[in-house]
């Protein structure tokens, strides 16, 4: 499924705040608190007066764009999500946290989901010592996550490493040797998402 190409700060511009946490993304948002457009200073934020299907919409959306998937492959997720035991928010939002580009991104090894994505998808990493280019692959609790010889003294990795902060405790980075191990499917409360999953998950139900 092909990645999104489009401008990320007009995106997150559009909702009102700031989905990517990145600094440049910050500035933009704050600087500019009306969304896109020649008119966008004339509407302002109404998230007030959005529709019960706006506000799901919004909120959909959202997942979509912090995840890099396209509807299909959302969509696709949430039909796993909703016949898994438990909660099928939660368990959507699991499953996304699984695809080996949102590790790779979570592990400090990309600035952004999309540079994951790309990195993935060119074949600089290693899951279990082989090589694998599929970014939606599901990583497995247990599953070691490695940059691949040749792209480990590139300069835009060694600067991500270097300036990530903490990682989440469901996974084990050693930053010297470049790799991240899968410790264990995380909870709801440890992926960082500004997301409401019940209007994600009211917005699917209006569709079955």
């Amino acid at each position: 499924m092909a990645s999104f190409h489009g401008p990320k700060a007009k995106v997150q511009r559009r909702f009102g705040e700031v989905l990517i946490p990145r600094a440049k993304y910050q500035k933009i948002v704050e600087k500019r608190g009306y969304p896109p457009g020649d008119h966008g200073k004339e509407k302002q934020f109404r998230s007030g007066r959005r529709s019960d299907y706006g506000q799901q919409l919004d909120e959909k959306q959202k997942l979509a764009f912090i995840f890099n998937v396209r509807e299909r492959q959302l969509r696709n997720y949430y039909k796993r999500a909703a016949k898994m035991p438990g909660r099928t928010g939660e368990n959507l939002l699991r499953l996304l946290e699984r695809r080996l580009d949102a590790v790779v991104y979570r592990a400090g090894f990309a600035a952004t989901i999309w540079a994951s994505r790309q990195l993935v998808g060119h074949g600089h990493i290693n899951v279990n010592g082989e090589r694998l280019d599929l970014p939606s692959y599901e990583v497995r609790p247990g599953d070691v996550i490695s940059i691949r010889e040749k792209m480990r003294n590139n300069v835009h990795i060694q600067e991500w490493v270097e300036s990530v902060g903490a990682v989440p405790t469901y996974l084990a980075v050693d930053r010297d040797k470049l790799t991240v191990t899968f410790v264990r499917v995380p909870d709801q409360k440890e992926i960082p998402v500004p997301v409401q999953l019940q209007l994600v998950v009211e917005f699917y139900n209006r569709l079955t």
